[in-house]
């Protein structure tokens, strides 16, 4: 038998109609709940017809549901994606730890955020005990270069490096306080940042100190379980 042929990329057909399908999967934002078609359409730059043929594609596998409106929202699929991604990191069984390390002795908030092009996402999260808290969600997006965790992602890139752990006081949202330091991979790139956020009021310089501290430990700690050198950090 002849070897098979590889497989050509059809640029005007296959690979086109995958990229209208991924620009209709990026028309909904995190204030969406679902979406009329014309409005998915327009975001996604694409005609009426052609969306709804994509849509209707998305929803037979799962990653968009119709409502009974007509509208569409962002179907069950993607969050088995994610929850695969998540295990694929291998980032959960070490980093739940160094949070609720920090959650534990610090008493606020902790968090790990990852890198996603020119923004930054929550993977986890441990929330303070106490009743008077910062609140996040796991899964939030916020812009990169601002706040601690903002510029902790960018910290090893920067010609002037930052003194670590990044410290930030009102600067994304005002009334918090967040402290964050970088943790690097095997290959001395920038896996994450991991941090603590507190309510400002309980910010003073014994509670940045000791919050400080902690920070940089566990990122040290993390860096070394992620395989990298912890050098960079100190």
């Amino acid at each position: 038998m002849p070897d098979a042929m590889p497989a050509q990329r059809d640029t005007d057909g296959g690979v086109r109609a995958v990229e209208r399908a991924l620009a209709l999967l990026a028309a909904f934002t995190d204030d969406d709940g679902s979406l009329p078609p014309a409005e998915i359409a327009r975001r996604a730059g694409l005609h009426l017809s052609t969306a709804l043929r994509l849509l209707a594609t998305l929803e037979a596998h799962g990653f968009v549901a119709r409502q009974a409106s007509g509208a569409f929202a962002l179907g069950p699929q993607l969050l088995v994606l994610g929850e695969r991604f998540r295990r694929a990191l291998r980032l959960e069984e070490v980093v739940l730890p160094a949070l609720d390390r920090l959650r534990v002795e610090s008493q606020e908030s902790a968090a790990f955020f990852v890198r996603e092009g020119t923004a930054r996402r929550c993977l986890f999260r441990l929330d303070s005990p106490q009743p008077v808290r910062t609140v996040a969600r796991v899964g939030e997006v916020a812009p990169l270069g601002i706040g601690a965790h903002g510029r902790a992602l960018l910290a090893m890139e920067v010609a002037s490096r930052p003194a670590l752990p990044v410290i930030s006081r009102g600067e994304r949202l005002p009334e918090v306080m967040a402290i964050a330091a970088p943790v690097l991979d095997a290959q001395g790139r920038v896996a994450g940042s991991v941090g603590i956020t507190l309510p400002l009021f309980r910010g003073d310089a014994a509670a940045e100190a000791r919050c400080a501290a902690l920070v940089l430990r566990e990122a040290i700690a993390l860096t070394r379980s992620l395989g990298g050198d912890p050098a960079p950090l100190r």
